[in-house]
């Protein structure tokens, strides 16, 4: 079976670096702040405190102009000879949040200069990712002399062209990567054009449209008299937020130009936010009596899920109307179904992800030694994103799903087109990946860590092939590794209110500015309770006499490796809980391991299990051969724990379970020969799906016998000096 790819810690502050040390403690002397807050700003670049201070006042860059972007001239002039001539305008977007926020953005501010303008999202499960012949076709029927395409279109070579077959002419603008032919559009605004100078390129696709919305004001205003500063300010103010929240759902750098407008867009949504925004937010918050501080986690955990759900399993167009909403009544129900759908969808991932697991087990190493490419007849084409990014998690590797969800009629065809989504790994950029298949697909895009595609149901054994032999040529084995970094190690005495509210002065967090992540070593666990209906687990750990609440959210309480009393480090972030006024701090866990001297020596053990078991001789004082009370203290307690309906059992909190309520040692050699007593005698049986987490169910009333008829006793009996014990029943 294939192994959940152990994630590997990555700690960039350097403890022993006397000069970094050094310098740290004069910029926390000099910004008044704590030295844990300084070695967050040195590792983000900022060396001296006056950087810091204007990273911190968010100084340290400004907006740049909209027409340094290649075609932006070209792209205001069309769209404003539409407004002026009275064409009506159409805004053709992605089903995604940043789709949702720029056609919302566009809508809002064509409409405002008095545009004739409707909007287009494209069915995911029945048109597919990007402009289509369907969607232009449904267009030209409303009489649409113009598509502006938000968030998409870079790869519409063949579309756009037909669309000016038809009279009907096209402005593009997107994000994505470009392909080596751009389609012949009227304007083609791209800050990833290879011809482009823009000076930052990692807008989201509603970055681009809030530049040509800021473009086409300074035009307007500049006719008239009016400033380009006024003007962008204007547009600034007005839709901000909606830049926010796509920017920060796409995952883009909180860099440059995009932290500057998230923190204009978070600050808007806190004082006054937009009705159907704040429609959302109260849903989400309702039943607590504390009003959620508007954060970037909070959008990306909280606002864009619920969003997404739209276009995921229903309708992105619940979400624009939702962004578009005027009355009270409209944008409470639309964010009711935006929460329900949300549920839908959790459920259907949660199937997905089960589903693709058990898959991926059963195929041959070959088919999956460097890339995973799935494929499923029923699979939502709205989740399976989600899946895959789980997937790349768990195991490490890039994957793809592919569904042939809507295509598939009573009888199959090697002809069938699936529609795929995929995630990647550093290393492997998945849009070159699809190119070096090109011929065995109908059409692909994306990023570099996040790809669309389209191919042929009789083509999926030979994309997995070539996708594999493109990744092995591309992927080393540190690139395989779940990876997960962290600012420096801490002890749960550095961590106080104080650090809390100099972690907040740094948001918005994203890429580039990561939320801070810390490592606590050596903390001892002294409480485990359930949460959530037993999804998620708090715990309680102290250092130093200090102790602190530990949450680990998607972790049950029954998966942990460990048991009160281990010793624990923890990989975490660091928040504030309110309740009913009160500010306690938390935890927040992403990753938790054995103390590394307590790893050490369970490693150890596990290396003289196999050797044991491989017939190397032992002595008596390593306390491996178990005696009569060693098994019947297992076996009980293997019976309580099955009563209470317990069937799990990781190896590590068993050995520490036993050894906190029993006089017996028990080593991690012991308790692996027996139960392989137990299940020899058949008073139980087990599976081992995972290495170290056993699946037991004990035998109910079982026939009393004799241990003599132990073969894994004899043997053992035999490998150990001196030799000695003497038959015994159970």
């Amino acid at each position: 079976m294939s192994q959940v790819k152990p994630k590997r810690w990555n700690i960039q502050y350097a403890q022993d670096d006397a000069a970094a040390n050094l310098a740290v403690g004069e910029m926390a002397k000099a910004l008044h702040v704590s030295e844990i807050a300084a070695k967050l700003l040195w590792l983000r670049g900022y060396r001296t405190a006056d950087a810091a201070i204007r990273f911190l006042h968010l100084e340290d860059t400004a907006a740049h102009d909209p027409f340094a972007m290649k075609d932006m001239d070209r792209a205001v002039k069309r769209v404003e000879e539409a407004i002026e001539k009275g064409e009506r305008i159409a805004i053709y977007g992605d089903y995604d949040v940043d789709g949702v926020t720029s056609v919302s953005l566009l809508y809002l501010y064509l409409t405002g200069r008095g545009a004739d303008v409707v909007y287009y999202i494209p069915s995911r499960s029945r048109e597919g990712y990007g402009l289509s012949r369907v969607g232009i076709e449904s267009l030209r029927e409303k009489d649409v002399r113009l598509i502006v395409t938000v968030d998409t279109g870079i790869t519409a070579v063949g579309e756009i062209a037909y669309a000016a077959g038809i009279g009907i002419d096209v402005v593009v603008t997107d994000h994505h990567e470009c392909q080596a032919e751009l389609p012949a559009a009227c304007a083609v605004v791209n800050p990833h054009r290879p011809d482009d100078t823009y000076p930052f390129r990692e807008l989201a696709g509603v970055g681009v449209a809030f530049k040509l919305a800021c473009a086409m004001e300074i035009a307007k205003r500049e006719r008239s008299g009016g400033s380009a500063l006024e003007a962008v300010s204007d547009i600034s103010n007005r839709f901000a937020d909606l830049v926010a929240v796509g920017t920060i759902a796409d995952v883009m750098p909180a860099a440059d130009e995009n932290r500057l407008m998230i923190a204009k867009g978070l600050s808007r949504m806190e004082k006054d936010c937009r009705l159907g925004l704040r429609a959302l937010i109260e849903k989400m918050n309702e039943g607590k009596s504390q009003r959620p501080k508007i954060t970037s986690s909070y959008i990306g955990f909280g606002i864009a899920p619920r969003m997404n759900a739209a276009g995921r399993v229903s309708s992105a167009t619940i979400a624009v109307e939702l962004l578009l909403a005027e009355e009270r009544n409209s944008a409470d129900a639309l964010a009711a179904e935006l929460c329900a759908l949300n549920v839908e969808r959790q459920s259907e991932e949660n199937r997905i992800a089960e589903e693709a697991y058990r898959m991926i087990e059963k195929m041959p190493p070959s088919e999956r030694s460097h890339m995973v490419v799935l494929d499923d007849n029923t699979w939502n084409q709205g989740v399976i994103g989600i899946v895959a990014s789980r997937i790349t998690e768990r195991y490490g590797l890039p994957s793809i799903l592919i569904t042939y969800d809507g295509s598939v009629g009573e009888i199959s065809s090697s002809l069938d087109v699936g529609k795929g989504s995929g995630r990647s790994v550093k290393g492997v950029n998945l849009v070159e990946a699809l190119a070096s298949c090109r011929d065995l697909l109908v059409r692909f895009g994306g990023h570099e860590l996040a790809a669309g595609l389209q191919v042929r149901r009789g083509d999926v054994p030979a994309l997995r092939q070539k996708l594999n032999e493109f990744a092995a040529a591309h992927l080393r084995e540190e690139d395989m590794t779940v990876r997960l970094d962290a600012d420096c190690e801490v002890r749960l005495r550095d961590l106080s209110m104080q650090l809390y509210e100099e972690i907040c002065r740094m948001e918005p967090f994203g890429t580039a500015n990561p939320s801070p992540c810390f490592v606590l070593s050596g903390a001892k666990l002294t409480g485990i309770f359930p949460m959530g209906a037993g999804k998620h687990v708090r715990l309680t750990v102290e250092q130093d006499g200090v102790s602190l609440p530990a949450v680990w959210f998607g972790k049950s309480a029954v998966e942990l490796p460990f048991a009160i009393g281990d010793s624990v480090d923890l990989l975490f972030g660091f928040g504030v809980n309110e309740f009913r006024g009160v500010c306690t701090m938390q935890l927040i866990v992403q990753d938790a391991r054995r103390a590394e001297r307590e790893e050490r020596a369970f490693q150890e053990q596990k290396e003289r299990y196999r050797e044991i078991a491989a017939g190397d001789p032992f002595g008596e004082e390593e306390q491996i051969l178990p005696s009569r009370e060693d098994i019947a203290v297992l076996y009980q307690h293997l019976r309580r724990e099955s009563a209470s309906g317990h069937s799990s059992f990781p190896l590590r909190r068993l050995q520490t379970e036993l050894n906190g309520k029993s006089p017996c040692f028990f080593s991690y050699e012991k308790i692996r020969f027996v139960l392989q007593v137990l299940q020899e005698l058949n008073l139980c049986g087990f599976t081992e799906p995972t290495e170290d987490h056993f699946f037991i169910e004990v035998t109910a009333n079982p026939v009393k016998t004799d241990l003599e008829n132990s073969s894994v006793l004899r043997n053992l009996r035999k490998q150990m000096k001196p030799d000695g014990g003497e038959g015994e029943s159970l």
